[in-house]
C-alpha cells in the first residue's frame, strides 16, 4: 500500500449459504469506499474455520487486494476461497508440542 489507508470493520449480516462481512476503507484525499466479503457457512459449521476468525481472514484478504491494486481494488465485493480456507486453517493450526512431558508427582500434604 502506498499511501495511508484506514480499514474498519463494519460488522457481518448472516446469510442463507453464506456470510457477509463489511469494511471501510478510507484513503487521506480520496471517499470512503465500502467493500463486503463472504465466506461459505459450510466452512464454519465443518469447523475448518471459527467464527471468531471470519473478521480476521476476511481482513486479511481485503489488505492483500488493496496492496496488490495500489489501494484501489476493481471489486468491491470478493469471495474466501477453498485454497484461502486451506492456507489460512494451516497457516493458525495449534503448534506441535515438543514431546511427552509427563506430571509431576503430587506431594503429599
Amino acid at each position: 500500500m502506498t499511501e495511508n489507508v484506514n480499514v474498519q470493520y463494519v460488522g457481518f449480516e448472516a446469510k442463507t449459504l453464506v456470510r457477509e462481512y463489511s469494511f471501510l476503507v478510507r484513503q487521506a484525499l480520496s471517499e470512503t469506499r465500502e467493500f463486503s466479503i463472504t465466506i461459505v457457512n459450510e466452512a464454519f459449521t465443518s469447523r475448518r474455520l471459527s467464527y471468531q476468525d471470519g473478521p480476521n481472514i476476511c481482513s486479511l484478504k481485503l489488505h492483500r487486494e488493496l496492496g496488490a491494486f495500489s489501494n484501489d481494488p476493481p471489486q468491491t465485493h470478493y469471495r474466501i476461497s477453498e485454497a484461502e480456507l486451506t492456507e489460512y486453517h494451516e497457516s493458525h493450526a495449534p503448534k506441535a508440542h515438543n514431546g511427552f512431558r509427563p506430571r509431576k508427582p503430587l506431594e503429599p500434604l
